[in-house]
């Protein structure tokens, strides 16, 4: 079935219901970033395979928004329907939400799946809408009928992550939220965010690609804890008694008729995470909508946790080197190839299990796509002079890894490629050396990666940071280093990436990722500081540098930092890898 047959039966059941328009923000029950196949309905309807974006599809008209990262790859997917694009925050854009106040006057019904959106989008969306007339309607899933062959639920093995890695136990874990719920003078909580159920119960699974989670909801009162989740996933009959020792374990469909009966007293939950379905059972008046306990618990890495993650991070290395000093440079490979050989070396690591997210090979103009994912189709050859920008990242048994290096094939580089490249380096190694006061938010760091594009009339547009799960998902709130005003200070444990870039439509893409640890650092009459470990153990692209930019305290920052990598990796690698790692890491 191709898109306008999905649009046409897709607005057969809008007038069927007495509907004007659809949303779609194309997310799960559980308002994952990455959706597994059943909850793809965006790229169902409009061909769009990103992982950020919102469908509008009215009886006349269909919308597609996405950001800056998906510009050039949104409109190659919609080319050809009759799909219009709309580019978040750029000006005279209305995002979909204005769209919708616009374009839905009085009497005018909005659709969306009250399994799929949260309870605090439907709730302000509801608000805007109101009061232009217009009603907000939750409804069951439009697209299923449209689906004859939708993916079943995710239903994928439930394993453990070891003690030795995870820190601490599920019944502890458990204990602590009971404890936070006492401080809070509340008596339940319920989770609907499978990353934090991931974490609070040291399971793990494969319903996600490349997030190591599993399909589930949590309930924990100061006397109950139940998991809603499929008991056949157990196929380890220990592991089913040893969770089963800590929850009671409900099936996954029952969430909705248990939890009016559970939810007694004052309780709390999260409106980003909790999907709509849930409103009513969840509506008391007493009860608490705040950010998951779990998610600020989960954020910060226990010693466990971060040995787990620096291991990650070596034996990664390891793999990322070995590949690059077996690269011929003036070879012929193709965008997928590259990749393709790079996790060949991962799969060669103790502990690995996959990759982190799918990767992302661009070279040359793919490069300045910033979420850029090769096709067989699309698949560029590597033929000559370009840059590459390779990211990519691993889930081992103990940790994850994200990690971003812009390469250089075929002939030396231009100046304004030197240039360039430099100055995202510049940014990227000042965030990197920064000490911060505590309490200090990522929105008042991320001006430290831009500061040298800046200066040039150049810049970015994406998230400066992210923060990454142990095991778990690559992608991890809340904090962030970016230009939102995210009111979460960075604290001791946790692991947010620094990745400024830079890109020149039809021309090339520049970026430079490593992982970050936040630890404390010293104590003086002002406060407590913190600073950054870095994590990440592959060299920087020296070639791109140019030198007659980088400053004497740059320079030793990369030759320490290149020190390092050669002392952490030279007794793991294969001895036709040594060559090049000495010769990547000698000093500048």
């Amino acid at each position: 079935m191709d898109i306008e047959s999905r649009l046409t039966g897709l607005r057969r059941e809008l007038r069927e219901r007495g509907l004007d328009a659809w949303i779609d923000t194309g997310t799960d029950p559980h308002q994952s970033e990455y959706a597994a196949p059943r909850w793809r309905t965006r790229a169902f309807l409009s061909g769009f395979t990103g992982s950020a974006g919102t469908v509008a599809v009215t009886l006349d008209r269909a919308l597609l928004w996405v950001d800056s990262r998906y510009f050039i790859q949104a409109q190659e997917e919609i080319a050809g329907t009759e799909y219009e694009m709309m580019k978040l925050d750029t000006e005279g854009t209305p995002d979909p939400w204005q769209w919708l106040e616009e374009n839905m006057g009085e009497g005018m019904r909005v659709g969306v799946d009250a399994a799929t959106i949260s309870i605090s989008l439907f709730s302000q969306l509801s608000a805007r809408l109101k009061a232009h007339g217009a009603a907000l309607v939750a409804c069951e899933d439009l697209v299923d009928p449209l689906w004859p062959d939708r993916p079943p639920l995710p239903a994928t093995e439930c394993t453990a992550m070891s003690i030795e890695y995870a820190g601490e136990s599920a019944a502890a874990k458990v204990a602590r939220v009971r404890s936070e719920l006492r401080a809070k003078g509340l008596r339940w909580c319920f989770i609907a965010s499978i990353d934090d159920i991931a974490w609070l119960t040291n399971l793990r699974a494969d319903d996600v690609p490349c997030n190591p989670v599993f399909i589930s909801y949590a309930f924990i009162s100061l006397t109950k804890a139940v998991l809603f989740i499929d008991r056949g996933r157990f196929h380890d009959k220990a592991l089913l008694s040893e969770t089963k020792a800590v929850f009671d374990i409900r099936p996954y469909e029952a969430a909705a008729e248990d939890l009016p009966k559970f939810c007694k007293g004052p309780g709390c939950y999260s409106p980003d995470k909790v999907s709509e379905m849930f409103h009513k059972a969840l509506s008391g008046k007493r009860n608490i909508a705040m950010r998951d306990i779990t998610t600020d618990m989960k954020t910060r890495k226990n010693d466990s946790e971060l040995k787990g993650m620096r291991l990650a991070h070596i034996y990664d290395a390891a793999a990322y080197v070995s590949f690059l000093a077996r690269l011929d440079w003036n070879g012929r490979y193709d965008e997928i190839m590259l990749s393709s050989m790079l996790e060949a070396e991962r799969r060669r690591i103790p502990g690995y299990l996959g990759p982190s997210f799918s990767p992302i090979s661009g070279y040359r103009e793919h490069g300045a796509m910033c979420h850029y994912s090769a096709t067989e189709e699309s698949s560029s050859e590597i033929d000559g002079h370009g840059l590459l920008v390779l990211d990519t990242g691993s889930q081992f048994e103990f940790g994850t890894t994200d990690i971003t290096r812009t390469l250089l094939f075929g002939d030396e580089p231009t100046d304004e490629e030197k240039r360039d490249y430099t100055l995202v380096l510049k940014g990227h190694l000042a965030l990197s050396r920064q000490k911060f006061l505590k309490g200090t938010r990522g929105v008042q760091l991320d001006v430290l990666a831009k500061q040298f594009l800046w200066q040039c009339g150049e810049s970015f547009f994406h998230g400066t940071g992210h923060g990454v799960g142990c095991r778990l998902n690559v992608h991890e709130g809340p904090l962030r280093i970016s230009s939102a005003l995210i009111d979460v200070p960075l604290m001791p444990g946790m692991v947010v990436s620094d990745e400024p870039g830079l890109y020149k439509e039809g021309r090339y893409g520049i970026r430079i990722e490593n992982l970050l640890a936040v630890r404390k650092d010293m104590e003086t009459e002002f406060g407590e500081f913190y600073s950054f470990e870095v994590l990440t153990l592959v060299p920087y692209e020296r070639r791109l540098m140019d030198l007659s930019l980088i400053t004497d305290e740059e320079r030793k920052q990369i030759d320490d930092y290149h020190s390092r990598i050669y002392t952490e990796l030279h007794e793991l690698v294969e001895g036709d890898v040594l060559p090049w790692l000495k010769a990547a890491t000698s000093p500048l």
